[in-house]
């Protein structure tokens, strides 16, 4: 490969002690998660204390030639935002990382100056979890609208993960429109193999906002590598909007349970039905172009003891 590579959706955190819905997460071990009322494999087994640190990401960065990364976050794993700053401090040159704020209470709009105040380049809304019980959280709420118009200001780039279908599409059009120079980055490549995904997607027309595929694994699992529903759906999905506003993500590290962070991506490289510039494009240079990367490292691949 002689382009770079950026994963545009991945996570960290150093253990999960939260609660969603009013059902907890917690850290076992062997890379298992009491996960809102059953156990689940979070992490893979030989993670045995479940630490999802950026010393293991960065291995399994420069083993898979992966140049540079967005640390994006999940309120099932907790707000990490102090360590990211950590994180975004010690390797300024491999990571971009979002700030997440307490959306699913009034007040996050000064939670959000703050993160803006510390740095953070990004701030991270997991929308699909505002459709509370207890009521919803809409992205065109009055705080949310003004947080929004700070961001523009600032140039500070929104990635945002909405639930199934159209369910927000509305909402975030409304942002889109009232401040147009927002930068947006749509996460889980529009939740597609959900009905409806292409009302995301679509999304992308506008000039400031761009879809990310991290999860597509995760999405296409029961099909599995080579996961050829997943190509088909990038070409779809550029067919809509252009290669030129689509990005590879990984989600790491909950999709390496099932693949290795490797084959993460090398389904696109390995793919027949996209050209070299497509994925060249799809894999690094739009996500270097969108979240201003430079000086990204160049890494050289390593022979496998089984090669």
């Amino acid at each position: 490969m002689n382009y770079p590579i950026i994963d545009a959706h991945a996570h960290l955190w150093l253990r999960q002690d939260t609660e969603v819905d009013g059902l907890p997460i917690r850290t076992l071990e062997n890379g298992r998660s009491l996960f809102m009322g059953e156990i689940r494999q979070m992490v893979p087994p030989f993670i045995i204390d479940g630490q999802n640190t950026v010393e293991i990401f960065l291995s399994n960065m420069d083993y898979a030639q992966v140049s540079a990364a967005v640390i994006t976050q999940e309120f099932i794993d907790g707000i990490q935002n102090e360590y990211l700053a950590e994180v975004a401090a010690r390797y300024p040159d491999r990571f971009l990382v979002c700030g997440m704020c307490e959306f699913r209470k009034p007040g996050f709009l000064e939670e959000g100056k703050e993160l803006i105040e510390k740095g953070f380049r990004a701030i991270k809304i997991p929308a699909q979890r505002l459709l509370l019980k207890e009521g919803r959280i809409y992205l065109n709420s009055p705080e949310m609208m003004e947080l929004s118009r700070i961001m523009e200001e600032k140039d500070i780039i929104l990635s945002i993960d909405l639930a199934d279908g159209n369910t927000q599409t509305g909402e975030l059009r409304e942002v889109i429109e009232e401040y147009p120079a927002l930068k947006i980055a749509i996460g889980h490549f529009g939740m597609v193999t959900r009905e409806g995904w292409l009302e995301q997607i679509r999304l992308a027309r506008y000039p400031e906002v761009w879809i990310e595929s991290g999860g597509i694994t995760w999405l296409f699992n029961d099909e599995f590598y080579p996961f050829a529903g997943a190509v088909r759906a990038i070409k779809e999905a550029a067919d809509e909007v252009g290669m030129e506003k689509l990005m590879w993500g990984s989600d790491y590290p909950r999709t390496i349970t099932a693949i290795t962070y490797r084959m993460s991506y090398d389904f696109v490289v390995k793919s027949p039905e996209l050209t070299d510039r497509e994925k060249a494009l799809f894999l690094g240079e739009n996500a270097k172009a969108f979240y201003g990367f430079k000086d990204l490292i160049e890494l050289s691949y390593i022979k496998n003891m089984s090669e």
